[in-house]
């Protein structure tokens, strides 16, 4: 497929990375000269330099044959303007990033319309929700929802003394009565989706999925239920520390910021003000101990310097917070975060370059189903995927146990009128089903890609 990036800073340069990986054809364009050569030497990609609102730019990188166009640069207007022109000129579909929060909901559904925008992404909005989703359920490292909102996937890290540290899959399943899979596995650099004579051991990563009740059951009898963060204090008055300060005072818990700028401090506390703000160097372990640390449910670092974040959540970790979570771009620094305790971490561009990659394989695929979420797992070895399934669908009717699939893949939920199957080998696939693959080791564009 040929696709035109505009703007390749952290997040555009994450994004076409992705897309890259795919095999997409890529174009790439971005005023600092500096930046096209350093991406054209890393990537298989054609970098152009120049101005995404230029006309004669776009008809340069071909706007009028590329099937998606996404605008990422650091202004929202800009990117609004240039997905204009591109779909003006040709282009199929067009993604602009909008991440200011005076453009809501309903001024959101105006400019997409009156653009012709196929989707408005914001990555600060989507790390927020990924970061509210943990904070409810604290045992978890990461928690991915799927479109029904009624299934989810769980990643817990299994401590040294673990209760599941020796057990196989067989005896988890007949010793744990609820409906869950433990569906995908990952120790040290490997990933598996794993049978059930496989025996877990401390240090894994395990993907559980499940409905959200069943889930709580299941951490509840693990013995690792904490309970869900009400005090939270946020380093950072970023984008995403606003939207998440937002979704936490929705559900009633209370809200400490701290911020260095007092500017930031000042326009913060005027756009929420049930935030207790406090202005200061959040650096300072005095002074997060000052304001209460010890006493917080959780501590999430929204800094934008990654090391930053690292250290100040490791000085949490050290007096004993429940739930520490940092947000750490660079991939370099995220195996060092782990090495240090650290099991949670979020990555708005990574978030974003998940959406683009789960949009550019809808747009790819046959008749047969269509991706509706896609999640990146384990460190990027392992894929979560959601298909509906429509009329012409080959693997209709047919019971799971004759289906001859891929190794390393797994029908790990089927959403059928209003209800979740964790399914059996008995279970057929039905038109208008909602279902979820995981795959390791595999590129899974419709559901028919999971058979030998």
């Amino acid at each position: 497929m040929k696709i035109i990036i505009v703007g390749c800073g952290k997040i555009g340069t994450t994004i076409l990375a992705s897309l890259v990986a795919e095999g997409h054809d890529v174009t790439a364009i971005d005023a600092d000269p500096a930046i096209i050569e350093e991406i054209t030497n890393i990537y298989d990609a054609i970098g152009l330099c120049g101005n995404g609102v230029d006309c004669d730019v776009l008809a340069e990188a071909g706007v009028e044959l590329a099937e998606l166009f996404v605008a990422v640069t650091g202004s929202d207007e800009f990117n609004m303007l240039s997905c204009y022109l591109a779909r003006k000129m040709g282009a199929g579909n067009t993604v602009a990033r909008i991440r200011n929060p005076e453009y809501n909901d309903t001024s959101l559904a105006f400019l997409r319309q009156h653009l012709n925008l196929s989707v408005a992404i914001n990555p600060e909005r989507r790390a927020a929700h990924e970061l509210h989703n943990v904070l409810k359920l604290p045992s978890a490292a990461k928690v991915e929802t799927f479109s029904v909102r009624n299934f989810e996937m769980v990643q817990l890290k299994l401590k040294p003394d673990s209760p599941l540290d020796g057990m196989s899959l067989i005896e988890l399943r007949q010793k744990y009565p609820q409906k869950f899979l433990a569906c995908v596995v990952q120790r040290g650099d490997e990933v598996v989706i794993p049978s059930g004579q496989f025996v877990l051991k401390s240090g894994d990563k395990v993907g559980f999925t499940a409905t959200p009740s069943e889930m709580l059951k299941l951490m509840k009898n693990l013995g690792l239920m904490k309970k869900q963060a009400r005090n939270v204090m946020i380093l950072g008055a970023s984008k995403t520390a606003y939207y998440l300060a937002k979704l936490l005072l929705a559900g009633g818990s209370s809200v400490k910021v701290i911020e260095k700028d007092a500017s930031r401090c000042e326009a913060f506390s005027d756009q929420l003000p049930g935030v207790v703000m406090i202005n200061g160097d959040g650096a300072r372990q005095e002074l997060l101990l000052e304001e209460g640390l010890r006493t917080m449910d959780a501590f999430v670092a929204l800094t934008g310097m990654d090391e930053q974040n690292i250290l100040m959540s490791y000085f949490a970790s050290s007096v004993d917070v429940p739930k520490v979570i940092a947000k750490v771009n660079r991939d370099e620094f995220a195996p060092m975060a782990e090495k240090l305790g650290l099991d949670t971490l979020v990555s708005p561009r990574k978030t974003v370059a998940d959406i683009l990659v789960q949009y550019a394989r809808a747009l790819e695929n046959s008749m047969e189903s269509s991706v509706e979420t896609l999640y990146k797992l384990m460190d990027d070895k392992a894929e979560a995927l959601e298909f509906a399934v429509h009329a012409d669908c080959e693997l209709v009717d047919i019971p799971l146990k004759d289906l001859r699939t891929k190794p390393n893949t797994l029908i790990a939920g089927i959403f059928r009128n209003k209800k979740t199957l964790i399914p059996s080998g008995m279970d057929t696939i039905q038109v208008g089903d909602k279902v979820v693959v995981l795959a390791a080791g595999h590129r899974i564009n419709n559901l028919l890609d999971i058979l030998e």
